[in-house]
């Protein structure tokens, strides 16, 4: 008899045991009791992501020097330069660039485990304008037999754009922007707990795979 109770008490501690893995694992999630590491799925850290709309990330500050000759489309063009409507002007602007996260869809990233991978949108140019206050022209003049075009300045104004936006791209605005938006983006990660990030180029480009450390992965913020 005392045998039985004593086969009965110890499955009695078994079945209690297994029940209380099994509610762990099933209930303890609700109080908060789940495993240690990002609590977020594809959906929502894609939502979150994409919050971060146009992530501007570089600015460069140019100064050119713009030339602009408007020869005359009529006999006077037989006179040569002295018939050139003539402007030259300093130019200083600002060129900006960024990401821009809102164009992510739901095959541009994926949650697994600690891991994110993401498929980066292409750097753009998102904005480039003249300074006004530091832009000046420095000559002007009227060709001979010509009338005053008043127009002629802000057509120059509008090809000295042009020509610092070209002069930003060829200067490597846009790889210093899509580098400035990985570094951003492995701080918000890491934030969130995760461990690795995996960006993957929308060009064809091999894979990046970084380990989310605070030391070597994550910008320090400026003093």
């Amino acid at each position: 008899m005392q045998k039985l109770k004593n086969i009965t008490g110890l499955l009695l501690v078994i079945v209690i045991f297994g029940l209380g893995i099994y509610l762990g694992l099933r209930v303890g999630p609700w109080f908060g009791f789940a495993r240690s590491g990002p609590r977020y799925n594809t959906p929502v850290l894609l939502k979150q992501v994409q919050s971060l709309s146009q992530l501007i990330t570089v600015q460069y500050v140019l100064e050119r020097t713009v030339v602009w000759d408007d020869p005359p489309s009529n006999l006077l063009s037989m006179l040569g330069e002295t018939s050139y409507n003539h402007v030259l002007l300093l130019a200083h602007g600002i060129v900006k660039a960024g990401v821009d996260l809102s164009r992510l869809g739901p095959d541009d990233l994926r949650v697994e485990d600690t891991k994110v991978i993401i498929v980066l949108p292409p750097a753009m140019i998102t904005d480039a304008y003249l300074d006004d206050s530091q832009t000046k022209v420095i000559e002007r003049k009227t060709g001979f037999l010509r009338s005053f075009d008043k127009d002629l300045e802000q057509t120059v104004r509008l090809n000295a754009v042009d020509d610092l936006r070209r002069a930003a791209r060829s200067g490597g605005i846009l790889t210093d922007a899509e580098a400035r938006a990985r570094t951003q983006l492995a701080n918000l990660f890491l934030q969130l707990g995760f461990k690795e990030v995996e960006f993957r180029s929308s060009q064809g480009l091999p894979p990046d795979l970084l380990n989310l450390t605070p030391r070597e992965n994550v910008e320090k913020p400026a003093p």
